[in-house]
């Protein structure tokens, strides 16, 4: 068994794409739309894995993130710590806030945590 996609709802279709192309490497598909349902999404997929995320919008859908039982997070493996401090200090720089680390964590994960355009909470990590 494996996960297939994991899916998020999102305000802001278009930016939330260009962000995880931009600063994850995903490959988007082409736009789904259900004009009858007023819903669209993109799936994407990212290098070396076989989990997809499905970013979805539908103007009914309205929110901010926050903290609430539920998924927490997620998770990127970057393959070294190397790579985990050059994309924090990448997204700092343009922007992203930066919530915690990069630190060892007490379980030994090297990770640092950063919020997506709709505060989402990513942690890269090695």
């Amino acid at each position: 068994m494996k996960i297939e996609h994991i899916a998020i709802w999102v305000n802001d279709l278009e930016p939330m794409r260009r962000f995880y192309e931009t600063y994850l490497g995903a490959t988007a598909n082409d736009k789904y739309t259900n004009e009858q349902k007023q819903f669209e999404s993109y799936f994407l997929t990212f290098p070396d894995s076989t989990c997809r995320l499905e970013l979805m919008r539908r103007p009914d859908v309205q929110g901010t993130p926050r903290e609430t039982i539920g998924y927490a997070h997620i998770a990127f493996a970057l393959g070294s710590k190397e790579a985990v401090d050059a994309l924090t200090r990448r997204l700092e720089v343009d922007g992203y806030p930066l919530i915690d680390g990069p630190r060892t964590t007490g379980d030994g994960y090297y990770e640092s945590v950063l919020l997506d355009p709709e505060q989402n909470k990513l942690e890269l990590t090695i």
